[in-house]
């Protein structure tokens, strides 16, 4: 069915900016038996992953690599090159002069994200809180100059490199319209109507991605939203679902999609595609966390078979692996609280076992990484 998600209004300056219309789209959502379908499923999928974290023995060991995960991924979209690698040896605060300039950007992706995740404890999801996320997301990295925290006050676009406004793919409502239409995405955020919430959840995103509210970063706090969504709603305990893996797989059908809603008020094409990501991730991640308990369980029965007495300290070592999976034997002696020599020692033997790996190649300050935890999240 064809309906009108907005209108293309040309403006005194010569360019044709869409203006959408407020959430919900009217005509309602047409929930045809192929969406019905993936609604079902994604709601399943959901209630699966979010089991399979609450049975994990310790989940915060673990949410740390899966928002990493997400916040790779989710910057790579926006074309930044860092990988997971470089964010784990950054925040182990391992020098490396050819890691790439955009390592930063993700590691304030992950800080955005556990800022928000807190601050929804106090603060409901709202105008307020995405511009406080905004500000640390682009604190002191490509892109600050696009004012931090505030709605823009003047016309952005997107397109190809170079493009300008008279030849744009796709150019969102005008800094004069931004306030109120603002607002009633605020209003919408929240609304308790009777809409299930997945499909709430692809509305907003696909929404805030038309308004583009700032000069830069939309996209990145537009995933944002999902998970502080799913979060808030208690949907997820944890922010375990990381939808840009999904996303960034399929980045052409994603922008397709988006500019159909605004087109054609295609909005059913776009939530069939949101909930198959939604599907596709919930079970990757549900995979993974089982993986993650296998992983756990044989590498312990590894240190007690054997490590005989010093076994006690290799699984405390190995429980901190799970949040800080690259290392050094400073770090352990600091850790474990025993000298040098003993933190030595003990390093070596998870070598010898196969349970890390040295990366560094020197024979002093060594550097290790807990390779087999690693890639369980490597694409």
């Amino acid at each position: 069915m064809k309906r009108s998600a907005g209108n293309f209004i040309h403006q005194v300056e010569g360019y044709t900016a869409f203006i959408p219309d407020s959430l919900p789209p009217a005509p309602g959502i047409v929930f045809d038996d192929e969406l019905t379908t993936f609604l079902s499923k994604a709601d399943r999928a959901l209630g699966r992953l979010d089991g399979s974290i609450q049975a994990l023995p310790n989940p915060e060991l673990f949410v740390f690599m899966y928002v990493r995960k997400e916040a790779v991924l989710s910057s790579q979209i926006e074309g930044t090159q860092a990988s997971l690698g470089d964010v784990l040896e950054a925040e182990a605060q391992l020098f490396d002069p050819a890691r790439p300039d955009d390592t930063e950007e993700i590691i304030n992706y992950v800080n955005a994200l556990n800022y928000g995740l807190e601050r929804l404890s106090t603060l409901p999801l709202s105008l307020r809180l995405i511009r406080e996320i905004h500000e640390r997301l682009m604190r002191g990295v490509r892109g600050q100059h696009a004012t931090p925290g505030e709605f823009r006050r003047s016309q952005n676009w997107i397109g190809s490199q170079g493009a300008g406004l008279k030849d744009a793919t796709f150019v969102p409502p005008p800094p004069q319209d931004l306030d109120r239409l603002l607002g009633d995405f605020e209003t919408y955020l929240h609304s308790d109507d009777q809409t299930p919430l997945l499909i709430k959840l692809g509305l907003i995103h696909a929404q805030f991605e038309t308004l583009h509210p700032f000069l830069d970063g939309n996209g990145r706090v537009g995933r944002l939203l999902i998970t502080f969504c799913l979060c808030q709603k208690e949907v997820l305990i944890r922010p375990v679902l990381y939808i840009s893996h999904y996303l960034k797989k399929h980045r052409s059908t994603y922008y397709d999609r988006l500019q159909a809603v605004r087109v054609d008020g295609n909005w059913e094409d776009w939530l069939k595609f949101f909930l198959k990501g939604v599907v596709e991730v919930s079970n990757e991640a549900t995979d993974t966390s089982r993986k993650i308990v296998d992983l756990r369980e044989r590498h312990r029965q590894i240190l007690v078979d054997n490590l005989g007495r010093g076994a006690a300290n290799g699984l405390k070592l190995l429980e901190s692996l799970y949040r800080r999976p690259i290392f050094t034997v400073a770090t352990v002696a600091g850790y474990l609280d025993v000298s040098a020599q003993a933190a030595n020692k003990l390093t070596d033997r998870l070598e010898s076992l196969g349970l890390v790996t040295e990366i560094t190649g020197h024979k002093r300050n060594r550097v290790f990484r807990y390779q087999p935890y690693v890639d369980l999240f490597s694409e």
